[in-house]
This record gives structure tokens, sequence and C-alpha cells, in this order.
């Protein structure tokens, strides 16, 4: 059994090294936080994702779900009734992409305005 120890990111190959990239991507913060208020259709999620393509968003949450972060259960209904939610892993990956959030607004000013600097340096 591999150790967390073993698992090195900065090594090509390593498969945490893949996950770090589904974590990182910009639609997997967003679905991940709109799904932390609890089970979305697929349509909300998308309304909710502004910017989102249907094909972008489908290709997120079969990752999402591959990696064990979401379920997707379809319900015996006509017509067909979806909902992607959370798992508990999904929910442990909250805190930490909430932080980044957090930390996205605090900084945000500033980030701005070292973009504008070097803007007019060009």
């Amino acid at each position: 059994m591999t150790t967390p120890q073993e698992y090195d990111p900065y090594v090509q190959g390593c498969p945490s090294r893949a996950l770090l990239d589904r974590i990182g991507d910009r639609w997997t913060v967003l679905v991940i936080g709109i799904l932390a208020d609890g089970p979305q259709r697929f349509s909300q999620l998308r309304r909710r994702v502004d910017g989102v393509s249907q094909k972008m968003l489908t290709q997120t949450l079969r990752g999402l779900e591959a990696d064990g972060l979401v379920t997707r259960t379809v319900y015996a209904e006509v017509p067909p009734r979806v909902e992607y939610e959370l798992t508990a892993l999904g929910h442990s990956l909250r805190v930490p992409l909430l932080a980044l959030e957090d930390w996205a607004r605090e900084h945000m000013d500033e980030v701005l305005g070292s973009r504008q600097r070097v803007a007019e340096r060009v």
C-alpha cells in the first residue's frame, strides 16, 4: 500500500499530479462550490456556473465522479431526472477550496493593481 508521502506531484507520471490538475481546474472549483449547497441537476449547475459550456460541464462532472468526489443519481421518472451531489470526499475538498476562494476575494484588488501596472509597462 502506498503512503501519502510516496505520492509526489513533482514527479512526472505521479497520479497525485493528475489529481491536482483536476482540483486546480476552474470549472472543478466552481462546481464543487455550488454542490456544497446540496444536490443539483445539470441544468441548475449550468445556470449557476456562468460561462461553462455543456461539453465542459459534462467533462468536469464525469471526472469528478470518476475521482469519487461527486455522485450521479438517475431517478426513474418521465422525463428522467439526474442529480449530482458531493460525496464525503468531495465535501472534504470544499474546505481547502473555500480557503482559495477567500484568498482570491481578499487579494483581488492587489492582483488587479499589479496587472494594471504590468499592462502600463508594455
